[in-house]
């Protein structure tokens, strides 16, 4: 991965008309894509100013710290934005398994087969 050769100001992100962004989850020593979260504007900022990684709940319309309940941590080591500034890349120091399932990645299931 390139060096960033400029910052972004989080202020010039193209939020979602719910002002939202995917955030997509990468193990920084291994790669492995763990998950993807959604975050806005205050999530973004908890996860800056505190180095572990916050996202907003979809569905219980709250914010929540990765780990506030298990334990599995992210811990953030990097951050990206996409060429489009419409989505985040975060690099990661996971503690234990990121996916609720015990998995270590949400990623577990093919979907189908891929002919050879």
């Amino acid at each position: 991965m390139h060096q960033p050769t400029e910052s972004l100001d989080p202020d010039l992100l193209r939020w979602d008309d719910a002002g939202l962004l995917p955030a997509v989850i990468q193990d920084e020593a291994t790669r492995e894509v763990r998950m993807v979260g959604y975050m806005n504007r205050e999530s973004l900022d908890r996860t800056l100013e505190s180095g572990q990684v916050w996202f907003f709940s979809r569905s219980r319309q709250e914010l929540w710290r990765k780990g506030a309940t298990s334990g599995n941590t992210l811990a953030l080591r990097s951050i990206y934005v996409n060429c489009e500034e419409n989505c985040l890349l975060l690099l990661v120091d996971p503690t234990g398994p990121t996916c609720h399932t015990g998995n270590q990645s949400c990623f577990y299931r093919p979907l189908r087969k891929v002919p050879s």
